[in-house]
C-alpha cells in the first residue's frame, strides 16, 4: 500500500522533503501546506502535487506527514495531526521544552501511531559505515563550525547544530551522563553562536564538543578514541578512517588501517525512507520520539549550564 504523505512547511529544508518524498518509493505526496502561499504554490508545482495553505486541510486526506515549521509550533501541530491518527516525523530540535516533548509522545502513544525525530545525521552513511566498529568509546571530540546562517537564529547553537551531535554520541555511548561543563558565548546575535561542552558519562568516557555558526570555513567531523583503535569521521564528505594496533604471529605490534568503503547517500532520503518503512513494517523509526526527548532533555541541561554561568 502506498502512504500518502504531506510535506508542512517547505521552506529551507521542508522543500528537500518535498523533492525527496515526491519520489520515494512506498509514498505519494499528496500536497505540500505553507502560510507563504506563493512558496506552497511554487514547491506543488516543481513536484506535481497540490498546494494547501493550512496544515488542518490535510487531515483525512493523508496518512503520515513530516513537520519542517518553526520549533515553537511544533507540538501544537504533532498533538493535532497524531491525534487524527496521522503518523509524524518532526524536524530537530523536536519542541521547545521537555514537557512539549512528552505532550507529542503521549500523543503518539494514545493514538498509536509513529513519532520519529529528524536528527537527519544519524542516517550519515559515514556513521552507519563506522558504528560497529566503536565498541567502547573513551573520548569524542566532535566539532560542527558553519558560517553565519540566515535561519534559526531564534535558537542556540546547541539547538541548531549540536544537537545533531548530542544524539549521535548518545546512541553510540552506552552509559548515562554524569556530568557536564558548558560555554557559550552570544556573539553576533543575542542567543549563544558559539559553544563548547564537555560530557563526562558513568562509564568514564569523555566528549568533547564545539558548535560555532561564526566560522569561516565549513567543519563537521567525530573522532572516536577507544583501546587500541582510532576512528575518523568527515559527516560532510562521508568519509571514514579507522586505525587499529595489530599483532599477529608473535610480531611486534603495528598501526594498521585507512579508509573505509562507504556507500553515499543522502541522509535526509534515508531518514525519510526509514520513516515510510517504519508506518509500513509497523515498527519504531530509527529515531523515537523518545530519543528525540533525550538528546533535547541534554541539550536544554547544557543551555541552562551556560546560562548559570553566564
Amino acid at each position: 500500500m502506498t502512504l500518502r504523505i504531506a510535506v508542512i512547511g517547505v521552506g529551507h529544508l521542508g522543500k528537500h522533503h518535498a523533492r525527496i518524498l515526491s519520489t520515494l518509493p512506498g509514498a505519494e505526496l499528496v500536497a505540500v501546506v505553507d502560510t507563504n502561499r506563493p512558496r506552497a504554490k511554487e514547491i506543488a508545482a516543481a513536484h506535481n502535487t497540490r498546494a494547501a495553505f493550512d496544515y488542518r486541510d490535510v487531515i483525512g486526506r493523508v496518512d503520515a506527514v513530516t513537520l519542517a515549521v518553526p520549533t515553537e509550533i511544533h507540538r501544537d501541530l504533532s498533538r493535532a495531526l497524531l491525534a487524527a491518527g496521522i503518523h509524524v516525523l518532526v524536524e530537530k530540535p523536536m519542541a521547545r521544552s521537555i514537557a512539549e516533548a512528552d505532550d507529542m509522545i503521549e500523543a503518539a502513544a494514545d493514538a498509536g501511531v509513529v513519532l520519529a525525530v529528524g536528527q537527519t545525521e544519524r542516517f550519515n552513511p559515514a556513521i552507519a559505515a563506522a558504528r560497529s566498529f566503536l565498541t567502547d568509546p573513551r573520548f569524542i571530540e566532535v566539532h560542527r563550525l558553519g558560517t553565519f546562517p540566515e535561519r534559526s537564529l531564534d535558537i542556540d547553537v546547541v539547538f541548531d547544530l549540536m544537537i545533531h551531535d548530542l544524539d549521535v554520541v548518545l546512541s553510540i555511548v552506552n552509559s548515562d551522563v554524569a556530568s557536564l561543563e558548558a560555554v557559550g558565548v552570544p556573539v553576533i546575535t543575542s542567543r549563544v553562536d558559539i559553544a563548547n561542552v564537555r560530557l563526562r558519562f558513568a562509564n568514564g568516557c569523555i566528549a568533547n564538543l564545539t558548535a560555532s555558526r561564526i566560522s569561516r570555513d565549513r567543519v563537521r567531523k567525530i573522532r572516536f578514541f577507544q583501546p587500541s583503535s582510532y576512528v575518523s569521521i568527515d559527516y560532510a564528505a562521508q568519509k571514514v578512517e579507522r586505525w587499529s594496533l595489530e599483532a599477529a604471529n608473535g610480531a611486534a605490534p603495528s598501526i594498521q588501517g585507512g579508509e573505509m568503503a562507504v556507500v553515499v547517500e543522502e541522509p535526509l532520503k534515508l531518514e525519510l525512507a526509514d520513516f515510510v518503512d517504519a508506518i509500513a513494517s509497523r515498527r519504531s523509526p530509527r529515531v523515537t520520539g523518545e530519543a528525540g526527548r533525550r538528546a533535547l532533555a541534554l541539550a536544554q541541561e547544557i543551555a541552562d549550564k551556560m546560562a548559570a554561568a553566564g
